[in-house]
């Protein structure tokens, strides 16, 4: 039998004892049920969660897709795998991380330019912060502006299902709409809830906008997720409305920090690496996704669309209409900067910093 049909031996003895002893599998089966080797996961459960917070620091993300990837390499992973107890090969790790989400990705897709000599040494600092406030159940947020939007009866790339030969008829041309412009989706992922906040905007996108956008979170869902909150940690890129060097942020998060009574902890991400902001990929991705091949022919449809994301792991988003006036170019005296409240972290100061109250609001726009 096992030159006629090219099975080994021992497959033949065990079909044998199989019949001998009655032993019959499920119909539609070749063996019984739970036969074949378990894989990894089922065998060492906690090499899930040891993998996870392995790649969690240095996890990238596509804003528009919503595919991850890691920068560290199979075999440094069953290195430091196998000092945690696990015994694993670089195969069976791929497998772990496509079942976690992740992908290879191609060069371009993970160019990022010049790249600083502390840049791993700042993400290490930054899920070390961010681990400190959830184990003490205070807030972290990871905030950014999402893709500016043209409202309007314009193409938005992506499908979705239609009667055939009946596609959503759009505009020719891109030509921005002097009565709409543009949509400016400003946003707040709460990690440890898995809850986003989206300000649209229909100015423009400025320091002001963007901790607004951070105030409104607070009293709006925030607040009551927080109830006990002693103070806050916002992880933001390096450049944009919220960037590091962008006075006007420090001076609104001081009025921000004033005004919630909480000191404010900062942590930007290193130059040239937006894309591993957590906000791009556990919250913009899908909203990506969700609005794709619609048009977005109204401030009112981008609201709802983003209200409307939700996922398979819980994700939940609200999405309000900020239709309060930025203007570009205030200027910041250097006696506004020194009156903030600013302690740099010993560990690169300017990325890192807590604002603190000071017990008075300074003066500014009253918004709603």
């Amino acid at each position: 039998m096992a030159r006629i049909t090219g099975q080994a031996r021992s497959t033949i003895y065990r079909g044998l004892f199989d019949i001998c002893h009655h032993v019959s599998a499920a119909a539609g089966r070749i063996r019984q049920d739970g036969g074949g080797r378990k894989n990894k996961a089922s065998q060492d459960p906690s090499i899930l969660v040891d993998l996870k917070h392995l790649v969690e620091p240095v996890t990238r993300g596509d804003p528009m897709q919503s595919l991850l990837w890691t920068g560290r390499s199979l075999r440094n992973l069953v290195k430091e795998l196998a000092n945690k107890g696990h015994k694993v090969c670089p195969t069976v790790v791929g497998d772990l991380l496509r079942g976690m989400g992740y992908s290879l990705q191609a060069n371009s897709k993970t160019q990022e330019g010049s790249r600083h000599i502390d840049r791993n040494a700042q993400f290490q600092y930054i899920n070390a912060q961010a681990e400190a406030f959830l184990t003490a159940n205070e807030p972290v947020i990871s905030v950014d502006t999402k893709k500016k939007e043209l409202v309007g009866n314009f193409k938005n790339n992506g499908r979705e299902w239609r009667p055939k030969g009946s596609p959503e008829p759009v505009n020719v041309h891109d030509f921005i709409d002097p009565k709409l412009s543009r949509a400016v989706p400003y946003g707040v992922y709460d990690i440890n809830n898995n809850v986003g906040w989206v300000s649209v905007g229909t100015d423009h996108d400025t320091a002001s906008f963007a901790v607004h956008a951070i105030g409104r979170w607070w009293r709006t869902m925030g607040k009551k997720r927080y109830p006990k909150a002693k103070r806050l940690l916002i992880s933001a890129d390096g450049g944009g409305s919220n960037g590091y060097r962008v006075r006007l942020w420090k001076v609104e998060l001081q009025n921000l920090a004033n005004e919630l009574k909480l000191p404010i902890t900062v942590c930007h991400l290193p130059p040239g690496t937006s894309k591993w902001n957590k906000i791009e990929h556990r919250l913009f991705s899908f909203i990506t996704i969700n609005w794709r091949g619609k048009p977005l022919r109204s401030y009112r449809t981008i609201v709802q669309l983003i209200a409307a994301t939700k996922t398979e792991t819980g994700l939940q988003v609200r999405a309000e209409l900020d239709e309060n006036k930025y203007p570009k170019g205030v200027k910041v005296s250097d006696a506004q900067l020194a009156a903030v409240n600013l302690s740099q972290h010993a560990f690169h100061g300017e990325w890192n910093y807590t604002i603190s109250p000071t017990g008075r609001n300074s003066p500014r726009q009253k918004r709603n």
